[in-house]
């Protein structure tokens, strides 16, 4: 038993059951016992591997997107580039190296990273030690107020998908949230609230679901998502969220755990596995809409890169390359861009100021 079950139980007893999303908060966020709270979980040797640590390629075409947008705003003097979980820096680090061949952009550039996790920050630190010092923050809220007044560029990469949702079931008595309880073993285990919830809680899209279905409410990342897209439309800007997800109101369980590249239970070993849900790129739309931003995309994150060059910076990388090298680099590009790998079941959205039109990386 994992030190935050030990944790739980003691909650529940205390106080009742718990939403998914107070659960999923604890499971990752706890100050103590959280996921994230207490390793690094990227990479061959943790629990998953994000597209930054498959190749440099990536942070560098997301680079390249920002560089040419800081462009088109018309090179602003100061501009705040933000990046939201920013893992271990490394997509932070491949996005600077393109950076740096832009006159005059690093200058303008403030950097800053919006992290919770104490371990991570050091890791980042180091990783980011050959460029200008970022500054980090506990809430993107923190960095918005900083930058206030100013454009922002904010990269969001497998971010969205980490936050907690609300899960709810439909019954033939409305819908009920699902929630994690103690069974006759005081093990964790999930149950359906007695009472319905309030039909205000489920997107109108849902309302005629069939019984038994399952809906997802991420309400903090429509918190988010508004504070950003707020942001840009009074100060200007551009923000890029790249995760898996669908672009449609849709049910369905999307809730997993990861342990060592595996699946395993969602309620097993709290505190020692990730969990992640499918990002609602409909909602985050119809949110950024609502504060009157322009919105592109979503596409898939293959033909994104393509869009931005991906295939010739492959080639240049492999030119003085060795075979394995080589190898290397080609697996990587499939792996990033391939319909059957990350290429298409990732989706990359922009949100920007309204005098932002034809961006690169989106048909418009």
């Amino acid at each position: 038993m994992t030190a935050l079950e030990t944790y739980l139980i003691k909650l529940i007893k205390a106080q009742g059951p718990i939403t998914i999303a107070t659960f999923m908060a604890e499971a990752l966020g706890n100050p103590r016992h959280g996921y994230y709270m207490k390793q690094d979980p990227f990479g061959r040797a943790g629990d998953f591997i994000t597209a930054p640590e498959i190749s440099q390629m990536f942070g560098e075409m997301v680079g390249l997107w920002q560089a040419v947008n800081w462009m088109n705003m018309g090179r602003p003097e100061k501009i705040h580039l933000i990046e939201i979980g920013p893992g271990r820096g490394t997509l932070m680090q491949d996005a600077l190296r393109s950076l740096k061949a832009i006159p005059g952009m690093m200058d303008a550039l403030e950097i800053h990273l919006v992290e919770m996790s104490p371990k991570l920050k050091t890791t980042q630190a180091e990783t980011l030690k050959d460029y200008k010092i970022p500054t980090w923050h506990s809430r993107i809220g923190d960095v918005l107020s900083q930058a206030k007044g100013a454009p922002i560029l904010l990269i969001a990469n497998e971010f969205f998908d980490a936050l907690p949702v609300r899960q709810f079931q439909k019954t033939g008595n409305g819908w009920h949230e699902r929630l994690v309880s103690l069974d006759d073993k005081e093990r964790l285990s999930l149950r359906l609230a007695p009472a319905p919830s309030p039909e205000h809680l489920i997107p109108s899209a849902l309302h005629r679901a069939d019984v038994g279905s399952i809906a997802e409410v991420c309400s903090i990342g429509d918190n988010i998502m508004a504070e950003i897209a707020e942001h840009i439309q009074q100060s200007g800007g551009a923000a890029l969220v790249i995760d898996y997800g669908h672009d449609a109101h849709g049910t369905g369980d999307t809730l997993q755990a990861v342990k060592a590249h595996k699946y395993v239970d969602i309620l097993s070993e709290p505190g020692d596995v990730d969990l992640t849900t499918h990002v609602n790129f409909q909602r985050l739309k119809e949110v950024a809409h609502a504060c009157e931003t322009r919105v592109h995309g979503p596409t898939g994150q293959g033909v994104f890169l393509k869009a931005l060059g991906i295939d010739a910076r492959a080639e240049t990388l492999s030119t003085n390359a060795s075979e394995a090298q080589k190898s290397t680099i080609l697996a990587a590009l499939h792996r990033l861009t391939d319909d059957g790998e990350m290429g298409n079941l990732f989706k990359v959205m922009a949100v920007t100021d309204q005098s932002l039109s034809g961006v690169i990386g989106f048909e418009e």
